[in-house]
């Protein structure tokens, strides 16, 4: 019960000493500032005490010093007297010689320590008799030269002594009102030095405490921007191989004049902006992962579409003339509804082993690994071409400045090609010049593929390289020559990949070049790079490369087909 009255009276669950602001949750503005006051008041309290005692102890020292000095003198005056009693102030003669201080006491002591005759210095200078009371403060004080404070009613606080001898035992003092009054100008301008000092400290403490710990406050000021970001909605490009880093938007950093490394701060800074940096590669790295997840599942989805459209229309044609043959003999011949039948069957065939391959291609799987001639594979799948084409001009060059050789499956090398020649074939008109160029040098190997047909259309050219990518999105096919499944370039693509090497378009009205990339035997992979663009000015064609001499120059091979081949 009396747990839930408790909780009940603190809603917060806190009590009023848990709310309270502790040492340790200042902040460094407020405790560097007040640990150096308290610091420098220690120091000047200890100095001023130091001061004072040993400046005391001087004082004193000195004043003890003449006090004895006096006593001696006097007790050296009187040497040789005997009486005592009223006679005995004639021994205090000593007081009338000038140059006797201020407020100087001298006097004689009989046999039992009392003072019978004392007399003191006035300001006047003309020394005087001490009363009775004024005497019996003095009493009491043994003729061995130590020292005394005593306080005489009237005169002030003196310092006394005594001496005996073979003379009467006489007794000097001096006033202490002027050590003290030193003592006590001493402590207040001790005082007052102390506390203009401090002020004067503290307030320079805090202004430079206040300015050096600006950049860590600028720090800090950061990080809490960074943590009030909402990361898990950042929207940020990242940094990518080519382009370089870039800032996610929303994320801001220590500014450069904050990050010295000389200072402690300055090295806070830096760690957080590099803590930044790999949040924003994080958060990058995520988005395109989270992109690229996206974009594969779109293609997933179109490609099962596609697959889905490219499969059903030779499944429906076979179906459709399977019930006209069932539906007897005079609805059509057997001899033509079996020759349709075979024909879609093997575009059927053809497509399901196009994905087979590109599948193969995607876990990385070449069938065969061997040295290949590039220079020999080329010049047969132009022949091939021209047989298939020869509505077209076809030519190739050979510029060889080493044999073009090459590690990988010779026939997924020549499908390459072929692809990128069939693609020129059906999308190029009657007429249209197709040059076909091989390049070697000790690193690499080049193939291009060049046509003067009207190129690619721009909208078309990002994507040129997807599988199932075609000018005519509704899949329409007029003709035979009206395209295929959309899988000859994204074979070359794949393909090229597998190898190692990059493959690349060009295009622009009036010029498309295809280029392929293969690193040499015993070279590295290549890097990918973009591998499409578009000019925005078409640039004039070129000619095709032909062979500059009947006869090559002997560090080049000979151009097996360099004229026209149509």
């Amino acid at each position: 019960m009396s747990s839930r009255l408790r909780h009940r009276l603190r809603p917060h669950g806190r009590s009023p000493r848990d709310r309270s602001p502790s040492p340790r949750g200042r902040s460094l503005r407020s405790r560097l500032p007040l640990l150096v006051g308290v610091t420098l008041v220690v120091v000047c309290a200890v100095t001023a005490l130091t001061v004072f005692l040993v400046q005391r102890a001087y004082l004193l020292g000195d004043l003890d010093q003449r006090v004895t000095n006096t006593a001696e003198r006097v007790q050296g005056g009187t040497r040789g007297t005997t009486e005592a009693g009223p006679d005995a102030d004639k021994d205090l003669a000593f007081l009338d010689q000038r140059g006797q201080a201020v407020g100087t006491i001298g006097g004689t002591l009989d046999v039992d320590g009392y003072v019978s005759a004392a007399r003191v210095v006035p300001q006047d200078g003309d020394p005087r008799s001490l009363n009775a009371a004024q005497r019996a403060a003095l009493d009491g004080i043994e003729a061995d030269g130590s020292l005394h404070t005593r306080t005489v009613p009237g005169l002030g606080t003196y310092r006394v002594t005594a001496l005996g001898g073979s003379g009467h035992a006489v007794l000097t003092g001096l006033p202490m009102d002027g050590v003290r009054d030193m003592i006590r100008d001493l402590v207040v301008v001790e005082a007052v030095v102390a506390v203009v000092g401090l002020a004067a400290a503290g307030c320079v403490c805090a202004v430079v405490i206040r300015r050096q710990l600006r950049p860590l406050g600028r720090v800090a000021a950061a990080a809490v921007e960074v943590s009030r970001s909402a990361l898990d909605r950042a929207e940020a490009t990242g940094p990518t191989p080519a382009s370089g880093p870039t800032p996610v938007p929303g994320l801001i950093r220590v500014s450069e004049r904050d990050t010295d490394p000389g200072s402690e701060a300055g090295q806070v800074a830096t760690a957080l902006n590099r803590m930044i940096d790999h949040v924003e590669s994080s958060l990058a790295e995520r988005q395109r992962g989270e992109e690229e997840i996206r974009r594969s599942e779109e293609r997933t989805r179109r490609l099962l579409a596609d697959a889905s459209h490219e499969l059903r229309t030779p499944l429906a044609a076979i179906a459709g003339y399977a019930e006209l043959m069932n539906r007897g003999p005079g609805m059509i011949e057997p001899t033509l509804a079996w020759r349709r039948v075979s024909a879609e069957s093997a575009r059927m065939t053809g497509l399901v082993e196009d994905l087979l391959l590109l599948a193969r291609l995607d876990e990385g799987r070449l069938p065969h690994s061997a040295e290949a001639d590039l220079a020999a594979l080329v010049a047969d799948a132009v022949w091939d071409a021209r047989a298939t084409g020869d509505d077209h001009d076809w030519q190739l060059g050979l510029l060889l400045d080493t044999p073009a050789l090459v590690t990988g499956d010779e026939a997924r090398l020549h499908q390459v090609v072929a692809n990128l020649l069939a693609n020129a074939r059906m999308h190029t008109p009657v007429g249209t010049t197709v040059v076909t160029s091989v390049e070697a040098t000790d690193e690499r190997r080049v193939i291009r593929v060049r046509d003067n047909g009207p190129g690619i259309p721009p909208a078309l050219l990002p994507r040129v390289f997807e599988r199932f990518t075609r000018a005519d999105a509704s899949r329409s096919r007029p003709d035979a020559r009206s395209g295929g499944s959309g899988l000859g370039l994204a074979i070359a693509a794949a393909i090229t990949q597998a190898h190692g090497g990059r493959i690349g378009v060009e295009s622009e009205p009036g010029r498309t070049e295809f280029t392929i990339e293969l690193p040499a035997i015993g070279m590295p992979r290549l890097l990918p790079v973009d591998t499409v663009s578009a000019p925005s000015t078409p640039t004039p064609t070129s000619p095709p490369p032909t062979s500059p001499h009947p006869t090559p120059a002997p560090t080049r091979a000979p151009d097996i087909a360099s004229s026209s081949m149509s």
